[in-house]
């Protein structure tokens, strides 16, 4: 299996740090509202990665934080007038919700920043005590970046080229630091603020500490995997390379993986462009599987443009697959029970085949579009390879094969059931009746009747099928 690594910028070969088991830390949202699709490109991403991995065998420890204090978070809840931990907790609960419907599982640990000061407290004071980091007049704590030999070996940045910038927290004191480089690591508290107690003044984490303790505690000081969005490289996941490598004295995650950006009809999806799009909004229009499937359909690491168009080809594309899995459902439940024949035996062999490039292109830096190219050819292979004469077991096998890669991809294949009133089905039953003594007048007199009721029939070979309008 290669993996695209940031850190060397180059596909290497996986190997776990203790055989068998990967230990996968994925930076979460910051919970002030309801996450936006460019949250959601990692979420799923991510959750296929380890989705994957847990296919191969290996055991995946799988944390992805919750940031749960923060500048934004903070303003929100002044504005509504309560704690930041109202505003947290809601968001948290809606995250999980959109997650669920996008059929991203939960990780192992969701853990939350705020239940994890102590750790943080420990990591600084140990940054400290190594002269990595130094107390400002006021009580902030900065991290000495150049300290760190290491620094900037993640973005590829000279280190005398950097100035500090992206989301690092500013505070009172800024012109206190000893290297415009240096970033925060503990900031005192402001009226209205919440705030925990420290060595160094009453206050609240920076916010790139919060992921370095976090990994520790859950997955240990040196971790497999350490992924997120690449607008966190810097200096969100450079800052935590520089602490967690100062304050541990080796390496921190062996693998860096980053997805690129999401656009909006190839425009930087913003507020102000009136193109921001929350997960909920785009549910409303359709099924977050689609979305799902979307996401999946290009490169993890290759820029997505997000349009209508592409939805709409998104939402085919699955439907092909979905159609092809009911079909054999209703193979499946008319075949006669028989035993494998020879032919259906080298079939299903043929179908293996699939398979076989699914996982080549997984293992392959995850490539999700070649991994559903092959699960369109096995659907094509399929609708030619079956009729209503083929046996149950080789309807079954083939059905099997399908679900398996497309839960490899966390794509929902198997149509909900539906359940129609009893008025209705008597009145499929009578149409049947009906063509069967071939009174068509009648059949057709059904069929529109059904039809003002919302429900469409298809007469098809393997028989009759009905969907809602």
């Amino acid at each position: 299996m290669k993996i695209y690594n940031t850190l060397s910028g180059k596909k290497e070969e996986f190997v776990p740090i203790e055989p068998g088991k990967v230990r996968m830390y994925v930076c979460g949202p910051t919970v002030y509202n309801l996450i936006h699709i460019g949250n959601a490109r990692p979420m799923i991403v991510f959750d296929t990665v380890r989705r994957y991995m847990e296919y191969k065998g290996y055991e995946v420890n799988f944390v992805s934080n919750f940031t749960d204090v923060d500048d934004k978070i903070i303003k929100k809840a002044m504005e509504e007038g309560v704690e930041a931990s109202v505003i947290s907790r809601r968001y948290i609960e809606e995250c999980k919700k959109d997650m669920a419907a996008m059929n991203v599982r939960p990780a192992t640990h969701h853990p939350l920043a705020t239940e994890e000061i102590a750790g943080m407290l420990e990591m600084i004071g140990n940054l400290l005590e190594k002269h990595h980091a130094y107390v400002a007049q006021d009580g902030t704590v900065y991290f000495r970046t150049r300290s760190f030999e290491g620094y900037g070996k993640l973005s590829h940045k000279n280190l005398d080229d950097l100035r500090s910038g992206g989301r690092s927290l500013l505070v009172s004191g800024e012109d206190q630091k000893e290297d415009a480089l240096d970033f925060v690591l503990w900031k005192p508290k402001k009226d209205g603020e919440p705030y925990w107690d420290s060595p160094w003044c009453q206050g609240r984490p920076g916010w790139h500490i919060e992921c370095s303790v976090m990994s520790r505690k859950y997955l240990g000081e040196e971790i497999d995997i350490h992924a997120g969005g690449e607008d966190l490289i810097f200096p969100h996941h450079e800052n935590e390379i520089a602490q967690s490598e100062a304050a541990n004295g080796h390496t921190f995650a062996r693998y860096w993986m980053h997805n690129g950006f999401l656009n909006i009809d190839h425009k930087k999806m913003s507020k102000s462009l009136g193109n921001f799009f929350t997960v909920r909004d785009i549910s409303e229009k359709y099924d977050l599987q689609v979305l799902r499937f979307f996401m999946l359909s290009a490169h993890y690491r290759s820029p997505l443009n997000f349009s209508a168009e592409l939805m709409e080809a998104a939402g085919n594309g699955l439907l092909r697959i979905v159609t092809s899995v009911e079909n054999l459902k209703f193979l499946a439940g008319n075949a006669k029970e028989k035993t494998l024949q020879e032919t259906e035996a080298k079939c299903l062999q043929e179908a293996d085949s699939y398979r076989v490039k699914f996982e080549e292109a997984m293992e392959d830096d995850f490539n999700t579009a070649d991994a559903i190219a092959a699960i369109f050819e096995l659907v094509k292979f399929t609708n030619t390879s079956v009729s209503p004469q083929s046996s149950l077991p080789l309807i079954g096998g083939l059905l099997e094969r399908i679900r398996t890669l497309a839960d490899i991809l966390g794509l929902v294949v198997d149509k909900k059931e539906e359940i129609l009133d009893e008025e209705i089905e008597a009145l499929i039953e009578a149409r049947a009746a009906a063509r069967k003594s071939r009174d068509f007048s009648r059949a057709d007199a059904i069929r529109a009747q059904l039809l003002d009721q919302g429900i469409i029939l298809e007469d098809t070979r393997e028989g009759v099928k009905w969907r809602r309008a």
